[in-house]
């Protein structure tokens, strides 16, 4: 008779008392916690990425100059120094035609605060409203509050901030322009040598793509991100200038002083989404309040840079940029939210740039196309 030996049950290691913790939830632990260490690292980093970032714009922006500059037999070292010396020279001719007018607006500065004090003194004078009375119920509240004594043995203390003195306003505010000046050096000089090594950096990145297929995604990725950006720079450069262009004329047509100098700002401003257009009109408005004195002509040249930057973003920029390239609003909105958070000023001013390069990296990548998907319009 053959007797069969007996299995012995595996002996389990853990505690009686564990719990199996699912391998999707230790993988969502993990990953919110990359992404607060992501999120973390931005917020610190600020100086350091965003003058970079500023120069890969900058260097999207210049680098079909010099590629045109180097086919007519100009060296990449003089071509770059001629794109950024014609840069340079576009921004400061700008400013230096427009000092006159930001100076008169700077000396104007007084004579629109007592104005403005003038007018909220004549609102004073007109019978209370719901408002007011709200507003003096409120004040006679706090009033009673102050009237109530304080215990025996209890000494009441007013605490004064010392007011700061010229000279430290003075020091304050040439360290700040010193650092701007310094960031902006480092920018000019980051986005020439990117001129210089253009190909360069392209041949690296492609040669540390493992395979062939990884090769070619990384070329196709790389040629997709400059013809979208430079694309979208491009585009963003003509619609400015028509944007500043035409709010100038309006401006000019109504009346309004410093026409030139508003319009210059409504291109500038009309690089951010939602955002810009709005301080430009408020800005307007407060202009016009001042120079017309009037509630109809403060609404009018308000209106008219709404209207014109409204017909810019619903008609001149669809019309130009492909759709490829475009991305629904509430991505857009989302990002200015997120960046303006991470970034503060710089952020609003670079959320487009950097939705548009992740969208390009997600819609070449088969893993991330659904999120390219989303983006897109």
């Amino acid at each position: 008779m053959r007797i069969k030996p007996l299995q012995k049950s595996p002996v389990s290691l853990a505690p009686p008392d564990a719990v199996a913790v699912p391998v999707t939830l230790r993988s969502a632990a993990l990953l919110v916690i990359a992404l607060g260490v992501g999120l973390f690292t931005l917020q610190q980093m600020q100086s350091v990425l965003v003058p970079f970032v500023l120069a890969l714009l900058l260097f999207y922006a210049l680098d079909p100059v010099v590629d045109w500059l180097q086919k007519w037999w100009v060296p990449r070292v003089i071509g770059a120094a001629l794109a950024l010396s014609l840069a340079i020279g576009s921004v400061g001719g700008l400013a230096y035609m427009l000092q006159d007018q930001a100076l008169t607006v700077v000396n104007q500065l007084p004579d629109g605060a007592r104005k403005l004090a003038t007018l909220f003194e004549r609102r004073r004078n007109d019978p209370p409203g719901p408002i007011d009375k709200v507003q003096q119920a409120a004040e006679e509240l706090q009033k009673g509050d102050v009237a109530v004594k304080p215990p025996p043995g209890v000494v009441r203390v007013q605490v004064e901030q010392p007011t700061s003195s010229a000279t430290s306003l003075v020091l304050s505010s040439g360290m700040t322009m010193l650092m701007a000046a310094n960031q902006l050096v480092m920018i000019l000089f980051l986005t020439y040598f990117m001129l210089l090594s253009d190909e360069l950096f392209k041949r690296k990145f492609v040669e540390l793509s493992p395979g062939l297929s990884e090769k070619k995604l990384t070329v196709g990725i790389i040629n997709d991100i400059a013809r979208q950006i430079g694309h979208f720079l491009l585009i963003q450069v003509l619609t400015s200038v028509v944007v500043g262009v035409v709010t100038w004329w309006a401006l000019w047509y109504m009346g309004l002083q410093q026409a030139a100098l508003w319009g210059m700002l409504a291109g500038v401003f009309n690089s951010i989404p939602y955002y810009g257009p709005l301080i430009v009109s408020g800005g307007l408005a407060a202009v016009a309040l001042l120079q017309f004195g009037t509630i109809a002509q403060m609404l009018s040249v308000a209106g008219v840079s709404l209207v014109i930057t409204t017909l810019e973003g619903s008609i001149l920029t669809p019309m130009l940029m492909g759709k490829a390239a475009e991305m629904n609003r509430v991505t857009v909105f989302a990002a200015l939210l997120f960046w303006s958070w991470i970034w503060g000023v710089w952020g609003m001013l670079l959320a487009v740039p950097i939705m548009m390069v992740i969208k390009v990296v997600c819609d070449h990548v088969e893993d991330l196309q659904p999120i390219g998907k989303f983006m897109g319009e």
